[in-house]
């Protein structure tokens, strides 16, 4: 690899499994800042791309990326067996994977994490990932807090889209009043207001990671849900195959986080935060910022998630917003103000 002149030996290694729509993104991000990166992906090209945008190198399997520093997984789901594999030979690893049955595997890695004193960050893309942060934020304005509502819009990419297809047909998952509960995915419509520009659309629940996640961070809320929005077409083909070919490079996309509790003063208290961009690029701001975090500082061994006190949540959602993440938050007044 050609070592830009302000790199190291010592600087950071960041290995890249999967050079897609979020992939490509995230390398690029982690060159910006000088990290070197290799990258691997079933498509040599894409890889090879990628790379050479940020004087990376391409390597011809995931394993050959067990000597990196971190390793991010952005390839589609499912990510449970690779990154295992990562961890038992003491790699430190980040995944974007977003599929609820992934996510409750790779939350059973953790006594894997702790033999190996590696970490394993979980759910770092815009839902779970950001959504996560917000949550954090959103907590701290909280004396308590009793409720968690997350709502998404829009795709990164094909194998985003198709999981959000999968996951709307498929039985979705809440937290209510200390039980999981798992409605029938469609259902439950709510409008839902998100950031400019995407503004009002109606969303349903879906087998969405985070309400997992949320809980892991937050096991003192009492109600935790999730939503996606979707159109009647969208409700009336989610258990059939995608009749439509999803956008190649991914569209719009927004979380919205809605925390309820008790303010210092006892009353009832509702705040919001949200961020609106193309799904893509929030998801790789989160992902990479996370990537950075973990080189940088590491983390204690076991399986995080971006909500937890451990990530030092304030920091990332910061550095998430360097990289381009605009967060807005709901004031009650006419305008939206930025983190």
């Amino acid at each position: 690899m050609t070592v830009a002149p302000d790199m190291t030996e010592s600087t950071p290694i960041i290995g890249v499994v999967g050079c897609g729509v979020t992939g490509s993104r995230v390398i690029r991000h982690l060159g910006g800042h000088h990290h070197r990166v290799a990258a691997y992906d079933d498509v040599r090209s894409a890889a090879r791309a990628a790379a050479n945008s940020v004087g990376g190198v391409v390597v011809d399997s995931p394993s050959d990326l067990v000597p990196c520093d971190v390793v991010v997984m952005c390839q589609p789901a499912p990510h449970t067996e690779t990154v295992a594999a990562f961890l038992r030979e003491g790699t430190p690893v980040v995944t974007l994977s977003d599929d609820l049955d992934d996510l409750r595997l790779m939350l059973g890695l953790d006594d894997l994490c702790r033999r190996g004193k590696v970490p394993l960050v979980v759910g770092a893309g815009m839902a779970p990932g950001l959504s996560g942060l917000l949550a954090y934020y959103l907590s701290l304005q909280l004396d308590h807090v009793d409720e968690l509502h997350v709502a998404i819009h829009g795709t990164a990419g094909p194998a985003c889209a198709r999981q959000h297809h999968f996951a709307l047909g498929s039985t979705a998952l809440g937290w209510h009043d200390g039980e999981w509960v798992e409605p029938v995915g469609g259902s439950g419509r709510d409008l839902v207001w998100f950031p400019s520009p995407v503004e009002a659309n109606d969303c349903y629940r879906a087998a969405l990671g985070d309400p997992l996640l949320l809980h892991r961070s937050f096991p003192q809320v009492g109600r935790i849900t999730a939503r996606v929005s979707a159109t009647r077409r969208d409700r009336l083909t989610a258990r059939l195959p995608m009749l439509t070919p999803p956008h190649s490079a991914g569209d719009l996309g927004a979380v919205r986080v809605e925390a309820r509790g008790a303010a210092a003063d006892g009353g009832r208290v509702t705040v919001i935060a949200g961020a609106a961009a193309p799904t893509a690029d929030v998801a790789a701001a989160v992902c990479a910022a996370t990537a950075m975090q973990v080189a940088a500082h590491g983390l204690e061994p076991g399986v995080h998630a971006l909500g937890d006190a451990s990530m030092a949540g304030l920091d990332l959602l910061h550095h998430a917003t360097v990289l381009g993440v605009r967060v807005q938050e709901f004031t009650g007044v006419a305008k939206a103000t930025g983190w």
